[in-house]
């Protein structure tokens, strides 16, 4: 009897990543945030700015943040947003093939709730903190899929390896729903007076806030980037694709997120500037 042939283990996808943040040209200070995390089920790391991890045995989670508010308020709001994911997610890893999309969604729905109620409470105690807001994007890396929560205008692109570039969170401005709603061309939302002005942010006056969320299977070569809006501010979308799919210029760094950001804000550098680039290999 002919010996079965045994199949090859699956091998887990491994993550690369490459993160960085500047005041960009004209602000003092810097009120964006950006983060890195491993975890299981008994410990969590901080990733540092650049890395590499395969995704067999821990979950890994990457964020950025942009904060708003009077004197140090938007500091404190942004650092605040990623700061509470290290303590909340963490205490939902579970193996992949025993979690849904309606399980991942309700867990961060309610990371974002917590979030937006910890921003609400300082920002009601302190005058140093009145008003404080902040928008969140967030990338949750398991095996074989990547779950994403997201309020405010902060973006999170996929970058497919069959090419092209899409952006899965969904602007929370009106100047956003004109553009998906094609009623505005990309360029008339990139230079309208009112692009920046939020509908839905953490903390502040908002009562009540819910994320968007949503989930895509990974695939080797899959690029994603999370970024404020400064970045945006000075690259349109066929920018960020050249950037990040071209071989670089010899004149431009070798690391995708310091090549975005320094074009950016040689191209703008009005607000602060932070990209967070994850590559699926």
């Amino acid at each position: 009897m002919p010996k079965t042939k045994a199949a090859c283990p699956k091998t887990a996808p491994t993550l690369h990543w490459d993160g960085m943040t500047d005041r960009g040209r004209v602000r003092t200070n810097n009120e964006d945030a950006f983060l890195g995390l491993k975890f299981d089920a008994t410990k969590v790391e901080h990733l540092g700015k650049i890395g590499e991890a395969d995704t067999g045995n821990a979950d890994f989670a990457f964020a950025v943040s942009d904060g708003m508010g009077g004197a140090m308020a938007g500091e404190y709001a942004s650092r605040i947003a990623v700061d509470k994911i290290t303590t909340l997610l963490p205490h939902a890893f579970r193996r992949p093939e025993r979690r849904s999309m309606a399980e991942a969604g309700g867990v961060l729905t309610e990371l974002f709730r917590q979030v937006h109620r910890a921003l609400k409470y300082l920002g009601s105690s302190y005058d140093e903190c009145a008003d404080m807001e902040a928008t969140l994007s967030l990338c949750w890396f398991t095996p074989g899929r990547m779950y994403f929560g997201h309020v405010g205008d902060s973006r999170i692109y996929h970058l497919p390896q069959a090419g092209g570039i899409h952006q899965l969170s969904q602007d929370d401005t009106y100047v956003g729903w004109l553009f998906r709603e094609g009623k505005m061309n990309e360029r008339e939302a990139r230079t309208h007076p009112r692009r920046n002005v939020l509908q839905k942010a953490l903390g502040g006056g908002n009562q009540f806030v819910d994320p968007q969320v949503g989930s895509i299977a990974l695939a080797p070569g899959d690029q994603f980037l999370l970024c404020t809006d400064g970045l945006v501010e000075g690259l349109y979308d066929h920018s960020l694709l050249e950037l990040l799919r071209a071989s670089p210029a010899p004149a431009l760094p070798p690391n995708p997120a310091r090549r975005l950001v320094e074009t950016s804000i040689t191209r703008d550098g009005r607000d602060n500037v932070t990209a967070l680039v994850v590559e699926v290999r």
